[in-house]
């Protein structure tokens, strides 16, 4: 399972929550494997994102230390707070929460991927804020997924661009420096199939490598439906609260 290596549930025996998490993510494992096995794919297994938000840096520091390399927050102020407290771990950061453009700055400060691009102004804002951290850190390019909405309407309840105008996004986030096009991300419609809405997903996916070939990322799969986007063809999931629990009491 990419992003994961295979901790044995025990750990330090000071630390309970640390052994908590190595069980939840072997749980989390096991599925992965039975869907990708039950969907006849022989490919690699999608990468696994685990969703931080609300839980602290300390559950941050201890799932590096199970081997997992790619942490998803989706508030730019809880994640820059993480970043920074984490910056000596080898960690990937993906920003999957709806982003403002004025946001944009902060965020590519910490970054590897934003999957919530949705609109034309957000790509310039990463762009004109990418360029300008490469030329002062030297970072990398900045992946980018376009969030596509399955609901009926743009602007649904959960967010995204109609699927008629990825095409002219993904040209635009290709043309842009300092971005890589990565592919496409979607959260299933809310009291809905995933399985159709995935399927939906999976044939915008096909017709935008049509155009970009490289563009083979399909974010999709959360705790409750990533069988199913596993078997459309999802090549990250977004696992929080199976693998945390349910969010901490704020105190």
């Amino acid at each position: 399972m990419s992003g994961v290596v295979g901790s044995a549930p025990g750990g330090p025996a000071e630390d309970p929550r640390r052994a908590e998490l190595a069980g939840r993510l072997h749980a989390v494992g096991e599925r992965i494997e039975a869907a990708m096995a039950s969907a006849g794919r022989r490919d690699t297994a999608p990468r696994l994102i685990v969703v931080t938000k609300f839980h602290p840096a300390e559950d941050v520091a201890r799932l590096a230390s199970l081997g997992v390399t790619d942490v998803g927050e989706n508030r730019d102020q809880e994640a820059a707070d993480k970043a920074a407290r984490l910056q000596a771990l080898p960690l990937h950061w993906h920003f999957i929460g709806q982003l403002q453009s004025n946001k944009a700055k902060s965020v590519v400060k910490y970054a590897h991927a934003v999957h919530s691009v949705d609109r034309p102004q957000l790509v310039d804002a990463l762009a004109k804020a990418v360029r300008g951290e490469q030329d002062r850190t030297g970072r990398a390019d900045l992946e980018c997924f376009i969030q596509v909405s399955l609901d009926s309407t743009a602007g649904g309840h959960r967010g995204g661009a109609l699927p008629a105008d990825v095409p002219d996004l993904a040209d635009r986030i290709a043309a842009a420096e300092g971005l890589r096009l990565a592919g496409v991300m979607a959260v299933a419609p809310l009291g809905s199939d995933p399985g159709p809405a995935f399927e939906r997903l999976a044939d915008i996916s096909a017709r935008l490598r049509v155009g970009h070939p490289g563009a083979t990322g399909i974010s999709a799969g959360m705790s409750q439906d990533l069988e199913q986007a596993i078997r459309s063809g999802a090549t990250h999931l977004r696992i929080g609260s199976d693998i945390l629990g349910p969010r901490p009491a704020v105190r």
